[in-house]
């Protein structure tokens, strides 16, 4: 069976551990990358044997690849997904798809009538916390409230794309597993409040620290609160997941957790992250090679985004 070929869009974090599970798997062959600036791509290109691309859209007009990873700034996302589709390339993207939900629409559409995968990353699904957490579920009884805390103490050094009012884009739809980690478990929303404070850098375009908040009811009744910051006002981390149930409570400090149910505890251990990139990177090969369904659609991916936009227009104070 011949190899699919692949091309990466971006030299951060996300685009090198795609490079090892491509590797890893063995099913792929790493043809090209593209990158902004050209000594990151060079030794990206240097480190995996790769030829280096000075621009996504050169990569994406390359006979010679089957798959596109885009692993770039977010505001490129959309962009360079619809180029690599109308370019008939199968196409795996870091969420968010797009920081505009109509946008991020019509880009499954056209997936749809090009017959072209699309898959959206959100490994958080497959990590240790959340199949423990759902795993944990039935044991709270009905939930009432939730709350999920993401505060990290460490500002970038300006200017780095994820501090960018434009690049990074609002903090729920940049983060978008925040939102759609509660999707997944509590279905669909029905009133959603936001509110955001920025404090703004020396250097245009960019903050020097965020602080969002949100509060969704969903339709089953659960209410649920998040909190997202990171920066130069934030002291300490802190990263909590609770859960408040008729028959118990669900309580995460970082992947250490403890289910308390009256007088008994459970102490829980939901693991590291480690490997989630190269489950998700074998499950999109396993599906473009046998049809073996995905563990998450786009339109999931979609409604989150959805979701996050809505918490933008009410922490905005947008229409």
């Amino acid at each position: 069976m011949a190899k699919f070929r692949v091309g990466i869009v971006g030299t951060g974090y996300a685009a090198k551990r795609r490079a090892e599970a491509f590797l890893r798997d063995g099913r792929a062959e790493l043809m090209a990358v593209a990158g902004q600036w050209q000594t990151a791509r060079e030794q990206f290109a240097s480190n995996y044997d790769l030829a280096a691309i000075a621009t996504w859209e050169n990569l994406i007009q390359r006979d010679d690849l089957d798959l596109i990873v885009v692993c770039t700034v977010n505001r490129h996302h959309g962009a360079v997904v619809r180029a690599a589709l109308e370019a008939g390339k199968h196409v795996v993207v870091e969420y968010p798809l797009s920081l505009d939900p109509t946008e991020a629409a019509e880009l499954i559409q056209l997936a749809q009538a090009k017959k072209r995968l699309l898959h959206v990353e959100h490994i958080e699904l497959l990590g240790g916390l959340h199949q423990t957490i759902r795993q944990t579920l039935p044991e709270l009884g009905a939930i009432a409230y939730g709350h999920y805390i993401t505060l990290a103490p460490k500002a970038k050094t300006l200017p780095h794309w994820t501090y960018h009012y434009e690049d990074y884009g609002f903090p729920f739809v940049a983060a978008l597993s925040r939102v759609n980690r509660l999707l997944d478990l509590f279905g669909t929303v029905e009133t959603v409040t936001g509110a955001a404070q920025f404090l703004p850098a020396e250097l245009p375009g960019y903050y020097q620290n965020c602080l969002c908040t949100a509060q969704l009811k969903f339709q089953s009744g659960v209410i649920a609160h998040l909190t997202y910051g990171k920066g130069v006002l934030i002291p300490k981390g802190d990263r909590r997941f609770s859960l408040y149930g008729e028959k118990g409570t669900l309580e995460f400090n970082g992947n250490q957790g403890t289910l308390s149910q009256g007088d008994r505890q459970t102490n829980l251990d939901a693991g590291s992250r480690r490997g989630v990139f190269l489950q998700d990177t074998v499950a999109v090969l396993d599906h473009l090679t046998t049809g073996k369904p995905l563990y998450i659609q786009p339109e999931q991916s979609l409604y989150a985004l959805q979701v996050a936009a809505q918490i933008q227009r009410a922490a905005l104070g947008q229409t």
